[in-house]
C-alpha cells in the first residue's frame, strides 16, 4: 500500500510528558494529534506563501516561474489538492501533565478531561467503516475528521503517513496501544520519515539527526510559520516543505517508507554469523515467566532482527531475568535505550549496551540437528522440564494428547541429552499454532510416569543455549575423585578462633560474580585491619556462590566501623548490607547453619542424627594423596604443602596434607558438596598458590600415615534413598559389628568396613 500512495497525511503529536526529540522516553500518553492531507499528483495551480506561512492558491500564476509575491512571500510554481488541518484531543489515563507540555501544548487538564479515549479517537480517524448515520452535529463533525473519508472526496485511494521523524510513531503509538492492548490500523505499520526524505533530497542541509523544521525551513529559504497553536504550527511548517521539494527545481518522489513488524520472527542464529554490537541491548529485571514474544511486545515499535531475542539462563539453566536483544539498525538500538527503566507490567526494565559477542555466547549455535528443528518458521516452542529418563517420543506425544498436536509428529521433539548420550530430562517442543500451545501449557505439572511435568513457552535461543551448556562442558570430570580417609577430630578448625568477640563481619547481597579483590575494594582503607586469610566467601551446597561472606577483623572497634563505614554500600549495582558478628556466629555458617533474626539455626551436621556432638571441630577434610593418586594431579594444580597443626592432647602424627579448593573443583566441575561440611572458604585461606618446584616430588615421596585400627568408628553415610529405614541400614551392613547409639547414628565395630565403603563415596571422617 505504501509504495502505491496518492496521498500523504501530515500527521504530528505530543504526549503529556517529554515531546521534541525525547519523544515517548518518558511513558506518557498521546494528548494531542493534529493532520492534514495533502495530494503527490494532481497539480491545481500556485501555492503563495504569505506572511507567516499563511498558504492561498493562485491559479493565473500557474505557468510563472519563483518570483517574490508583493507582499514580500515567496511562491512555488505548482500546488497540490490539500486538506484542512484536523485536531483532536486524547483524554490519558493519568490527567496529570508536566510543566513542560503546558508551556509548549498550551493546554490543561480541564480540556482533556472532556477528550475521548485514545483508541474512540484512532478508530473515528483511520476506520475505513466507520457509521456516520444519525443526526448532523456530532457525526458530521467526526465525518470531516475521517482519514478515509476526505482521501475518498479527494478522488484518491489510499494514503501514508508522512511524520517529522520516527518517535511519534515507534516510541509513542505503538508502546501505548500495546500497554492498552489497542489494535492499530494498518496505516501505523509504513509510514514517511520527513527527516530522512528531505536528506535525500537535498544532502547538503546536513546529517539527518540534526535536521529540524526550522532548520529545512531556513536551508529553503522559506518564511518560518508564526502559527501559535501547538501542533497546527508544525503541521504547516512540514507542509510547506513537501509542496515545495515536490515542485520545481526538486521534482522530488518519495520513496522510502519505512515499517514496522507486525510480529517477532523466531529463528536460529549460527556462531559464525557477525553481529554489529551496535545493534544488540541487553535487558535486566524481566519476570522470569517472560518470552520472546513477551520480550518483542515491550519493544513493540522497534524492528528486532529474526531470532534476535535470547533469553539467558543461570547455573541451574532456569531464566535469570535478563535478554539480550538484537536489532535491525543502530537507530532502532538507540531508540531502545530510551525505553530504560519502562515497565512491563509492574516491574520497571533496565536497558543497557551489549556487544555481539555476548550475543553469540547466548543465542549461537553449530549442532545440525538444533539448526535442523529450528529450520521450521513461525512455529511457538514450548519447553518441557522433568521427563522421565526413560521417556520417549511417543511418551510425550501420547502426554500431549491429540488436542495438542506436535509439528510434524515426532520430528517436532528434540530431547535434550548430555555429550555420552543419557537424557537430561528437558525437552523442546514445536506447535504450529498459539491455540496448540496455550493447550500444551494446561498440562503444567501434569503426571507422565511418576513425576511432574513443567511446561514453559521458550525461544530460538534457550534451545541453543541449553543445548550448548550441555553438549559443550563435560558433567563428569575426568579427574580422579578426591581420597577420602578418617581424619583425626581436631579441638576447632586451625583458621578459626573461636570466640564470643564481635570482631568479625558479615556482608550480605554480594553480587554472585563478587571475588576477593572486589570484596577488598569494597573495604577501602579498612582492608589494613583484616587479620591475615581472614576473607570466608560462603558458597551453597553446589558449591556456588550464596551472596554471603565474612570477614575477620582486628578488633571488635575495627569491625564496628566497618558496618558504619561500608552498610549498603554500592558494589556493582547492589547495595551489599554489613552486620557486625562474632565467631562463633560465624562458625556456624560457615558449617552449614544460617543467622537470622531469630538466631542462630544450627547446620545439619549439628543435628545428632547425622553426627557426633563434637562435629562442630572438625576441621577441613584432608587430602592425603597416594603416589600413583598424586601422579594424575598437574603441579599446577597443588596447593603448597602444609602441616596440620594439630592441639597438644591430640594423638595423631603429623601429617602433610593438601586443603580443600573450592575454586580449583569448581573449574574442573567436579561436585563440591563431596568435602561438605569444609568450611568453603577464600583462596588465601587455603593457600590457593602454585606449589614451589621440589614441594610435588616431596609430597609425593612422603609415605601415606597407615590408618590405626580403632575400637570403633562413627561414619555419615550420605546418597541414602528418602524411604530408606533403620532396617535397610542394618541390613546393608549385614556381616559387621553395627551398634545403633541414641543419637540416631550407626556406631560401627569393625574398622575394615572403611575400606568397602570408600568405593562408595559415603565415608566423610571417622572417629
Amino acid at each position: 500500500m505504501a509504495s502505491h500512495s496518492d496521498t500523504l497525511v501530515v500527521f504530528f503529536g505530543a504526549t503529556a510528558g517529554a515531546n521534541g526529540g525525547k519523544l515517548g522516553s518518558d511513558e506518557r500518553e498521546i494528548i494531542l494529534l493534529v493532520w492534514q492531507i495533502v495530494d503527490l499528483h494532481e497539480k491545481k495551480g500556485q501555492a503563495v506563501y504569505g506572511p507567516g506561512g499563511a498558504q492561498r492558491v493562485d491559479r493565473a500564476a500557474s505557468r510563472r516561474t519563483r518570483k517574490r509575491a508583493a507582499d514580500g512571500s515567496k511562491t512555488s510554481c505548482f500546488s497540490r489538492q490539500v486538506g484542512k488541518i484536523q485536531q483532536r484531543l486524547i483524554k490519558p489515563d493519568a490527567l496529570e501533565l508536566t510543566d513542560q507540555c503546558k508551556e509548549e501544548t498550551g493546554l490543561d487538564e480541564e480540556e482533556l478531561c472532556k477528550a475521548e479515549p485514545l483508541d474512540t479517537v484512532l478508530q473515528q480517524i483511520f476506520s475505513r467503516c466507520f457509521l456516520f448515520a444519525g443526526s448532523p452535529g456530532p457525526q458530521l463533525r467526526i465525518r470531516q475528521q475521517n482519514v478515509s473519508a476526505e482521501v475518498k472526496a479527494l478522488g484518491r485511494n489510499s494514503y501514508t503517513l508522512c511524520v517529522d521523524g520516527p518517535l511519534l510513531i515507534r516510541q509513542a503509538l505503538h508502546p501505548e496501544a500495546s500497554k492498552k492492548n489497542l489494535v492499530l490500523p494498518e496505516c501505523f505499520y509504513s509510514f514517511v520519515d520527513l527527516k530522512r526524505e528531505f536528506h535525500k533530497c537535498c544532502p547538503n542541509a546536513g546529517p539527518v539527526k540534526d535536521l529540524t523544521l526550522p532548520s529545512m525551513l531556513e536551508y529553503l529559504c522559506l518564511p518560518a510559520v508564526s502559527e501559535q497553536m501547538a501542533g497546527v504550527r508544525e503541521v504547516k511548517s512540514m507542509m510547506m516543505i513537501i509542496q515545495h521539494i515536490l515542485a520545481d527545481p526538486y521534482n522530488y518522489k518519495f520513496s522510502s517508507f519505512e515499517t514496522v513488524k507486525y510480529k517477532f520472527e523466531s529463528g536460529a542464529c549460527s556462531k559464525t554469523e557477525p553481529v554489529d554490537s551496535e545493534t544488540v541491548i541487553r535487558a535486566r529485571g524481566l519476570p522470569w515467566q517472560s518470552s520472546d514474544q513477551d520480550i518483542a511486545r515491550f519493544f513493540k515499535g522497534l524492528n528486532i532482527a529474526k531470532g534476535g531475542v535470547a533469553l539467558c539462563l543461570n547455573a541451574q539453566g532456569r531464566r535469570n531475568g535478563e535478554a539480550l536483544v538484537r536489532f535491525i539498525n543502530p537507530e532502532h538500538r538507540d531508540m531502545a535505550l530510551e525505553r530504560h527503566k519502562h515497565h512491563m507490567g509492574s516491574r520497571y526494565i533496565e536497558v543497557y549496551k551489549a556487544t555481539g559477542e555476548e550475543f553469540l555466547k547466548i543465542a549461537g549455535g553449530t549442532s545440525n540437528e538444533v539448526a535442523q528443528f529450528l529450520s521450521k518458521e513461525n512455529q511457538v516452542i514450548i519447553r518441557m522440564r522433568g521427563l522421565p529418563f526413560t521417556a520417549t517420543q511417543q511418551d510425550v506425544l501420547g502426554f500431549l494428547g491429540p488436542e495438542t498436536p506436535v509439528t510434524d509428529g515426532t520430528e517436532g521433539l528434540l530431547f535434550v541429552k548430555y555429550p555420552d548420550g543419557r537424557p537430561t530430562g528437558d525437552a523442546f517442543v514445536l506447535f504450529a499454532c498459539e491455540e496448540y500451545a496455550q493447550n500444551a501449557l494446561k498440562k503444567h505439572k501434569q503426571i507422565l510416569g511418576k513425576r511432574y511435568i513443567e511446561l514453559f513457552r521458550s525461544t530460538a535461543a534457550e534451545v541453543q543455549q541449553v543445548l550448548n551448556r550441555y553438549m559443550s562442558t563435560p558433567l563428569i570430570s575426568t579427574l580422579p575423585p578426591p581420597p577420602m580417609v578418617p581424619m583425626p577430630v581436631l579441638a576447632t578448625p586451625p583458621f578459626l578462633t573461636m570466640s564470643n568477640t564481635r570482631d568479625c563481619v558479615r556482608l550480605r547481597g554480594l553480587p554472585y560474580t563478587a571475588a576477593i579483590e572486589d570484596i577488598l575494594e569494597f573495604m577501602g582503607e579498612h582492608t589494613v585491619d583484616i587479620k591475615p586469610h581472614g576473607v570466608h566467601m560462603v558458597l551453597n551446597q553446589q558449591g556456588r556462590p550464596s551472596g554471603d561472606a565474612f570477614i575477620q577483623m582486628k578488633s571488635a572497634d575495627r569491625a564496628f566501623m566497618v558496618t558504619q563505614k561500608c552498610h549498603k554500600k554500592m558494589m556493582k549495582d547492589r547495595y551489599v548490607e554489613v552486620f557486625q558478628c562474632s565467631a562463633e556466629e560465624m562458625s556456624f555458617v560457615l558449617m552449614g547453619g544460617t543467622l537470622n533474626r531469630s538466631g542462630l539455626s544450627p547446620p545439619p551436621c549439628k543435628l545428632p542424627c547425622l553426627s557426633p556432638p563434637t562435629y562442630a571441630a572438625f576441621p577441613a577434610p584432608t587430602a592425603m594423596l597416594s603416589t600413583e593418586t598424586a601422579a594424575l594431579y598437574q603441579p599446577p594444580l597443588l596447593a603448597t604443602p602444609r602441616t596440620s597443626q594439630h592441639p597438644t592432647h591430640s594423638p595423631a602424627p603429623a601429617l602433610t596434607y593438601y586443603s580443600p579448593q573450592p575454586q580449583l573443583y569448581m573449574n574442573m566441575n567436579m561436585n563440591y558438596t563431596a568435602y561438605y561440611p569444609s568450611p568453603p572458604v577464600s583462596p588465601s585461606t587455603v593457600s590457593y598458590f602454585a606449589a614451589p618446584p621440589g614441594s610435588m616430588a616431596a609430597a609425593v615421596a612422603q609415605p601415606a600415615p597407615p590408618v590405626l585400627p580403632q575400637p570403633g568408628a562413627l561414619v555419615r553415610m550420605q546418597g541414602l534413598p528418602y524411604s530408606a529405614g533403620v532396617k535397610d541400614i542394618l541390613s546393608f551392613f549385614q556381616g559387621y559389628q553395627v551398634t545403633l547409639v541414641n543419637t540416631g547414628s550407626l556406631h560401627i565395630e569393625d574398622t575394615h568396613i572403611l575400606s568397602s565403603f570408600k568405593a562408595y563415596g559415603w565415608v566423610l571422617w571417622t572417629r
